[in-house]
């Protein structure tokens, strides 16, 4: 398989949003990463009804901690791009690697200011009308597909 984008979870709290960007990563040919710990279990009946027959274990890849998560990142000379509502750039003007990690936080939270340090990027999907955000899975969806679009992979 060719080299493809990678996206992190940091812990996160839903289950129907992992399974439909696992769904996602799956049909897209994308690798995730879950930096635990999660908010629910992988048998969570949830989980299940969402990501269907779509769930390939050996596409996951799982972190204890986000020490553990940042270290591999650093080891591996990957970027680290986080996708937030607190960011000022936005992700369409960024020239996005092959390889980079696109990382996001909980649905219900985030990540701490801590995880903000760490990462190489920071960018924002810009929304109209002053709303809040859009659904974790969208923003997925959204992002991965540009990445991939300038990496010529779709």
């Amino acid at each position: 398989m060719k080299i493809r984008p990678k996206i992190a979870l940091y812990e996160p709290d839903i289950p129907q949003n992992t399974a439909a960007i696992i769904r996602t990563c799956s049909c897209l040919g994308a690798k995730i990463e879950i930096i635990e710990p999660c908010g629910f279990m992988l048998n969570d009946h949830r989980f299940k009804r969402v990501v269907m027959d779509y769930l390939d274990i050996e596409m996951i890849k799982f972190y204890k901690n986000y020490e553990e998560f940042f270290e591999t990142k650093k080891n591996e000379k990957v970027r680290i791009i986080l996708m937030t509502t607190k960011a000022s750039d936005s992700y369409s003007s960024f020239n996005f690697n092959i390889n980079d990690t696109i990382l996001f936080g909980r649905e219900s939270s985030g990540v701490p200011e801590k995880i903000h340090k760490l990462v190489d990027k920071r960018l924002k999907i810009p929304l109209t009308f002053k709303k809040r955000s859009l659904n974790l899975a969208s923003s997925v969806a959204i992002t991965l597909a540009e990445s991939m679009r300038q990496n010529k992979l779709i």
